[in-house]
């Protein structure tokens, strides 16, 4: 269906956990934080068959971190098999990949993206506080393995730290095949008073980049976000949600055409700054 402002939704980011195994310094903040309620009811696959009859027709899953779930193939397949659903999309940080890549690809999920800022091991454990870059390494070479095609490597760009490596990631993704995207850093959550120096704008790296504060692409954005907990954003920045919890059938259908109607003309990051209420490991990346 089509927005208030005309824009074709057909295009959902649902988050199926607020937990990860890695806590990026621009992600979560450094100490201990408490995961959202799951939703129960309605589940993330009741969501997806209420958000097809609007006409959703492809569907990202991200977390926190979504292979953290051990019955994630299971419900790719069950997000695969909605009737209307075209598509099924995984971003990951890749650390926990490589065991469950083939069974993914045969539950129907089409296409993965990586989360992998810095092709330094060092580098890459501070900006994760902890983690292994081999282990993303593992999950990326598990998608090829497992058939998987038009692999995306996603690195959030932040000054004075991983911006220098640009050339390097350019020539990584010749060797292996993938594309690489740059993301500008999103004055959001715990990164919101970062000096701004951190924030490099999108002429600095060459090749695709993502850019929703230099370029922003509002007039045609095309989605709208779930999170673990159950509640529908319309703009990632926005803090307006609307609930979904305990809802199903035509209920459930009705509440997402809602928020589909309630998506704004624009962000406001260049001005006001994300009027997002939560941190982004809790909003689905």
């Amino acid at each position: 269906m089509r927005d208030s402002f005309g824009r074709r939704i057909d295009y959902l980011r649902l988050s199926v956990t607020g937990g990860c195994n890695l806590r990026c310094i621009y992600c979560r903040p450094a100490g201990e934080v408490s995961c959202p309620s799951p939703c129960r009811a309605p589940s993330p696959a009741e969501i997806v068959e209420a958000a097809a009859e609007v006409g959703i027709t492809k569907v990202r899953i991200t977390g926190g971190e979504p292979c953290i779930r051990g019955d994630l193939p299971e419900l790719v397949g069950k997000i695969a098999a909605t009737s209307g659903i075209e598509e099924v999309c995984l971003t990951t940080n890749g650390t926990l990949l490589a065991p469950m890549a083939g069974e993914l690809r045969a539950m129907g999920l089409s296409r993965v993206n990586i989360s992998i800022d810095s092709l330094i091991p060092e580098r890459y454990r501070a900006i994760t506080r902890g983690g292994s870059l081999d282990d993303a390494l593992a999950g990326l070479a598990a998608c090829k393995a497992a058939g998987f095609e038009n692999t995306k490597v996603n690195c959030v760009l932040i000054g004075g730290v991983n911006d220098g490596e640009v050339d390097a990631f350019d020539s990584f993704a010749a060797e292996q095949g993938v594309e690489v995207r740059f993301i500008e850093l999103m004055p959001l959550g715990v990164c919101a008073d970062w000096p701004r120096e951190r924030f490099v704008p999108a002429g600095t790296a060459k090749g695709h980049v993502i850019a929703p504060i230099s370029r922003p692409f509002c007039s045609t954005c095309n989605r709208i976000r779930v999170t673990a907990d159950g509640y529908l954003k319309p703009c990632l920045h926005s803090g307006e949600e609307l609930s979904l919890r305990g809802l199903s059938g035509v209920e459930l259908v009705e509440a997402v055409r809602a928020g589909i109607l309630a998506k704004p003309k624009a962000h406001t990051l260049a001005d006001a700054g994300s009027r997002s209420l939560r941190i982004m490991s809790e909003i689905g990346g």
